[in-house]
């Protein structure tokens, strides 16, 4: 099954394959994962919205056909819309963390030390990201970081190519303006690479 499209699959999970569906998520798991951890700076929050994202394409499986034959755009459509839909739960979460005292932290494992300060690094870039209108941080966020393409981002987001491009262009002018040679602070600016599809 590991050579068989995203289509194929699509079809075998909704013709009664659980199998099949598990590939797809073999497949896709960890793009989703990294795509949710950089839209919320918490590894953990991003790991249960996977879940989210997955229990939502299994549920709606039977009503969606994929687009170009790729669950992918799709799939980051889906965790674009569950990020919307918990961003007040988000905020209750990232407020708790914060009150968290950070002297703690030394005590945890190395690895643990290295997910908090990928958080924090991620909340630094998240407070510039959040000055863009949310439309420009949602195709910043699929074609940047996700990497997905002009057309794969406009299947995610449902709307034309030409919208993507024209986000992504505002989206990275004002990336610029907050840059240190514009004078702001250089721990604010954003670690965006500048991908073109």
């Amino acid at each position: 099954m590991g050579q068989a499209t995203d289509g194929d699959l699509w079809r075998r999970a909704v013709d009664g394959e659980p199998d099949a569906f598990g590939v797809l998520f073999e497949r896709h798991a960890r793009a989703v994962y990294n795509y949710l951890f950089r839209r919320t700076a918490d590894w953990a929050l991003a790991e249960d919205l996977t879940s989210v994202v997955f229990l939502e394409a299994w549920r709606r499986r039977t009503d969606v056909r994929l687009q170009r034959e790729l669950a992918l755009p799709w799939l980051l459509g889906v965790a674009t819309n569950v990020l919307r839909n918990r961003r007040r739960s988000q905020r209750r979460h990232r407020a708790a963390l914060e009150r968290l005292p950070r002297e703690h932290a030394r005590d945890f494992a190395e690895e643990a030390i290295g997910r908090l300060d990928d958080e924090r690094q991620m909340r630094i870039v998240l407070r510039a990201i959040a000055k863009l209108p949310r439309r420009e941080r949602d195709v910043l966020a699929l074609c940047a970081w996700a990497e997905l393409s002009y057309e794969e981002a406009a299947v995610a987001l449902g709307v034309p190519v030409g919208t993507v491009r024209s986000r992504l262009s505002r989206a990275r002018a004002r990336i610029r303006e907050l840059s240190p040679a514009h004078g702001h602070e250089p721990d604010c600016e954003p670690a965006v690479p500048a991908k073109e599809a």
